[in-house]
């Protein structure tokens, strides 16, 4: 086989022109220039790659894309104020209650709101009042927590959670990108509202069900848009985040971009360098886990390199092989769909699962392509990326695994998939399978047969399950304490529970107590009946052939001689031999 270049300027992994050619792509300063420096990444100075798919990574999305998400934002606003008053929580309604009783103005703000009026369910409620915090306090005695005091937020306490409450404020500069420097607490809710990031985030509801919406936010949830508040170059500079959550919201909402804030995105995408590792890894989770997440990823894989740069090798790489309809890029896209939206393990699995084929790819005598050791490369690979953005270690490990295995051919026997389950467990080995069979739909019709052994796989671990067979030690008929009562001990114990084991996975012995005690007895040559040691026969010795010359006749007697040694000098082991241990 013949090496050819990788990724965009296909000359070698380190080649200076490649990289320059994929960092231009990563920072061109908006979107058609973006577009553009993607499609000179992905031309092959050999003319072996035809970047087929480039256009869809970097084409606005229209056509099958558009009406996909337009039938996510298919949204029938309730307009019912009676009916938005019962779905604020009980402790909601006290905190909202006890405020104006107070005489302060409260609101439900946010994205309780948000999800409110598109018929959601709200994971968290925040209120939003002109009380500031020393008067909230007040109101709230022994109640409240100080959990962002210096920017007016306070948590009041209710029931088994709480409340978090903020006063009405103005931001001061973003020095950080993150957080205002300083706040200046403002009477009015309309100042409150302009500050923050999208019109369907600007929407408070009160008490009574009623709505305020100086933004207009409520129109954009009907027409399905996300449109930020003010100057969009603006928004996204005090807050690098808002850059993430834009594309979050657009990928679980299924809401479109304004076009001038996808240019801003696009032009002010460097800024995530800025932001803090932690903050990218949750709002990623939660643009992985939307129903339209290819859809975005596919319109702004510039903005995803800012911090993994490596997914812009995939962009337009052809593979070459006649088991692969797609470049390695929608490839990847195609197989996310493969797998539940939420479900992030494997979700990050698809996405990175061929990340370091470019890199191993090669040609042979046929022009075939061919991408030998990619899946540990792809393991380690992934697993760097995801330490870059601070994944739990057990995520990480889970992810890197699947993406080892993720080419592992299936055996449908019995005794392969037992094996499988002993190797893997049952868990693990589940989402194997639903990683082969979203690889599989992301492949080539001729590749239909792989999907059945997939099926057939799927059907042997759903009978194994229900004849509950044993594949553990957890589940074998014996343990360690009745290995103890054979007069087991030590390693001795672990070596035969794990040769009984792999005795029942191939077949050699049934999983039953009488059998396996038995096979343990056999194994380490006890007695039948006690389960003792037997006893070895001791060997008679020959009688020793030295021969005895008589005493001196000056010589001591033996009784002479031998003086019985004292009892210290009898304890103390000899200088030349060790004592056994006890």
């Amino acid at each position: 086989m013949k090496n050819i270049p990788n990724g965009a300027a296909r000359e070698a992994p380190d080649d200076l022109a490649a990289r320059k050619s994929l960092a231009n792509a990563a920072q061109a300063s908006d979107g058609v220039t973006a577009r553009k420096s993607l499609a000179n990444a992905a031309q092959m100075p050999d003319g072996v790659t035809a970047p087929k798919s480039l256009a869809n990574a970097a084409r606005m999305s229209d056509g099958v894309t558009a009406r996909k998400m337009n039938n996510l934002t298919a949204v029938k606003i309730p307009d019912s104020a009676a009916a938005r008053r019962e779905i604020i929580p009980p402790a909601v309604r006290h905190v909202l209650r006890k405020l104006m009783a107070a005489g302060h103005e409260a609101f439900c703000v946010g994205g309780c709101v948000r999800d409110t009026l598109l018929g959601r369910t709200p994971e968290d409620w925040d209120v939003t009042t002109s009380a500031t915090p020393e008067e909230v306090m007040d109101v709230f005695p022994r109640r409240t927590i100080p959990t962002g005091i210096r920017h007016g937020t306070l948590t009041v306490r209710s029931g088994k959670g709480g409340v978090e409450v903020t006063t009405y404020r103005i931001d001061g500069e973003y020095t950080d990108r993150r957080r205002p420097d300083s706040v200046s607490f403002t009477g009015s809710l309309e100042e409150d509202l302009k500050r923050r990031d999208f019109t369907i985030n600007a929407i408070a509801m009160g008490l009574d069900g009623e709505l305020r919406d100086p933004c207009h936010g409520r129109d954009d949830l009907q027409a399905g848009v996300l449109r930020c508040i003010g100057v969009p170059d603006e928004r996204f500079q005090e807050d690098a985040l808002r850059l993430m959550r834009g594309l979050r919201f657009s990928a679980s909402l299924g809401f479109r971009l304004t076009p001038d804030a996808e240019e801003s995105i696009r032009r002010n995408r460097l800024l995530l360098s800025e932001i803090a590792a932690e903050r990218i890894q949750m709002e990623l989770c939660k643009l992985f886990r939307g129903a339209g997440a290819t859809d975005i990823l596919r319109r702004y894989p510039e903005i995803i390199a800012v911090f993994w740069p490596e997914t812009l090798e995939m962009i337009g790489f052809e593979q070459h092989n006649p088991h692969h309809c797609y470049d390695v890029w929608e490839h990847t896209l195609h197989a996310m769909d493969g797998v539940p939206a939420d479900d992030l393990t494997l979700r990050l699995t698809m996405f990175l699962h061929d990340i370091g084929k470019p890199r191993k790819f090669c040609l042979d005598e046929n022009g075939v392509g061919h991408f030998p050791g990619h899946q540990a490369l792809s393991a380690d690979m992934a697993r760097e990326m995801l330490q870059r953005l601070h994944f739990p270690k057990v995520l990480r490990e889970r992810v890197a695994l699947l993406v080892s295995l993720h080419d592992r051919p299936l055996v449908t026997t019995e005794k392969a998939v037992r094996r499988a389950l002993n190797q893997l467990g049952e868990e693990t080995f589940r989402q194997l399978l639903a990683v082969k069979r979203a690889d599989n739909l992301a492949q080539s019709d001729m590749d239909r047969g792989r999907l059945e052994t997939v099926m057939e796989v799927e059907k042997i671990l759903r009978e194994l399950m229900e004849r509950q067979a044993c594949f553990s030690l957890k589940q074998l008929a014996v343990n360690g304490d009745d290995l103890l009562a054979l007069g087991l001990s030590g390693r001795r114990v672990g070596r035969t529970l794990d040769a009984l084991l792999n005795a029942v996975i191939e077949d050699e012995l049934p999983n039953d107590r009488e059998k396996l005690l038995e096979a343990a007895i056999r194994m380490n040559g006890l007695s039948p009946r006690t389960g003792t040691p037997r006893k070895r026969r001791k060997r008679r010795r020959k009688p020793s052939k030295v021969k005895r010359t008589p005493p001196d006749a000056d010589s001591p007697t033996p009784t002479e001689s031998s003086q019985p040694l004292t009892p210290t000098e009898s304890s103390q082991p000899s200088s030349e031999t060790p004592p056994e241990p006890s």
